[in-house]
């Protein structure tokens, strides 16, 4: 398959990319690569698909943590045209020019248990497996949109000087794109444990 990831230079869009390179052809896109794509600019998604692909990847989203009182409402704006209304823009877009049986696969996001400054990522996060659950019923030639929802990453823990062992590793994060990507679910979210 030829595969589009979205976030390629990112820690997860790197073993993502990792994941799938052995088996498919991957086109890896960001924000500084020679195919460009940035999810808070939907007319830059025009690029990724001038040629046929079968499936799209997106590991380019997130949403810092705020505390809701510092929270501005151009912050808000910002954080959901980005994460939640930039990928719902490139599903929408994938969904007009991939190949039939293809697949869309997004981020999502998720915590065991609230933690301060994760009001608006809750939202966003609930708001995206909603969309993906609904929009699956919806997507034309037999295409598949899911969503991976990975909570803490245990290298990203490890740089902020945490126990990694409250994350789950980048590889089993990027396993579970993998699988989605080759397998045949559809409107699922998968959080890697």
């Amino acid at each position: 398959m030829k595969i589009i990831v979205l976030g390629a230079t990112g820690l997860v869009g790197r073993a993502v990319v990792a994941a799938l390179e052995p088996r498919h052809a991957v086109v890896p896109v960001s924000r500084t690569s020679a195919i460009r794509a940035d999810l808070t600019d939907p007319a830059s998604f025009d690029a990724l698909f001038d040629d046929p692909a079968d499936a799209v990847v997106c590991c380019a989203a997130n949403v810092p943590l705020r505390p809701l009182a510092a929270l501005t409402g151009e912050q808000a704006l910002e954080d959901l045209r980005g994460k939640l209304l930039g990928q719902v823009a490139l599903a929408r877009r994938a969904a007009e020019h991939l190949t039939g049986g293809g697949s869309i696969t997004l981020t999502g996001g998720t915590f065991t248990e609230p933690i301060a400054g994760s009001g608006l990522g809750a939202l966003v996060n609930a708001g995206l497996e909603g969309f993906v659950r609904s929009a699956a019923v919806e997507l034309p030639r037999g295409l598949r949109i899911n969503v991976v929802s990975p909570g803490w990453i245990s290298e990203t823990l490890e740089a902020m000087g945490e126990d990694g062992g409250r994350g789950t590793p980048v590889a089993v994060v990027a396993e579970a794109y993998r699988a989605l990507v080759e397998g045949d679910a559809n409107g699922r979210t998968v959080v890697p444990r």
